[in-house]
């Protein structure tokens, strides 16, 4: 699962960009990471993001 992630980190973000230095890359990363888990939807969660899944999971159980 971990590899599926930098794979798609790699595709989806750093090798789409060329970067001045650390400090852009670091934010670039950062900020993907966000859209990673509250955006952008995983096939693995039935296409919803990890919030969602989260949030729907914690429905269930309430």
């Amino acid at each position: 699962m971990i590899e599926r992630f930098f794979r798609s980190l790699k595709e989806e973000c750093v090798w789409l960009q060329n970067f001045d230095d650390f400090e852009q890359a670091k934010a670039a990363v950062a900020s993907w990471i966000r859209f990673y888990n509250s955006e952008r939807p995983h096939q693995s969660l039935n296409y919803m993001s990890p919030e969602q899944f989260r949030a729907q999971q914690a429905n269930q159980v309430a």
